[in-house]
């Protein structure tokens, strides 16, 4: 296996592991000021972003994502889908050189990106750390202990350093 994908997977690793600790209500509970989002919006948005990879050979259009308002508020909804996911990135055979056009909106309209396949996975995987962070915060609000010190945190953090 490739070394992107093994990064990949051990990243969404983490998915799995927070939604075994959470329940519905905790996965939809949007109270946490200031935006107000769930832990389940953001993992169903790492999510679609993967699924939007997955499905498309030359072109992938990261406006039109699956979107699946379940996942956001049933744990077993959002296990399956990230089940899905991690599946259907073991079995693929990746041309990691191939060149892919993302289509996105950066804010002015959409526009279309060239990517190769290895840049495009790079920056799922670092998205899904950054979506991690958000969480990490909202966890924090939620009073919710996750034990997991990497969670949200990209690998090039530097750690802080306690002297004792």
């Amino acid at each position: 296996m490739n070394i992107i994908i093994e990064s990949v997977l051990h990243t969404l690793e983490k998915s799995e592991y927070l939604l075994n600790k959470l329940t519905d209500e905790q996965l939809c509970d949007d109270s946490i000021a200031p935006y107000k989002s769930s832990i389940g919006t953001h993992i169903r948005h790492i999510l679609d972003f993967y699924d939007c990879v997955l499905k498309s050979k030359s072109v992938i259009d990261l406006t039109t994502r699956n979107r699946n308002k379940e996942v956001e508020s049933r744990c077993c909804i959002a296990k399956d889908y990230l089940s899905f996911i991690i599946g259907r990135l073991k079995r693929s055979d990746f041309d990691f050189n191939s060149s892919i056009i993302v289509i996105d909106d950066l804010g002015l309209g959409e526009v279309e990106i060239p990517y190769t396949l290895s840049a495009v996975f790079s920056h799922a995987n670092s998205h899904t750390i950054h979506h991690y962070a958000i969480i990490n915060y909202i966890l924090e609000g939620l009073n919710i202990c996750f034990e997991d010190s990497d969670f949200g945190y990209n690998p090039t953090t530097p750690k802080k350093v306690i002297v004792e």
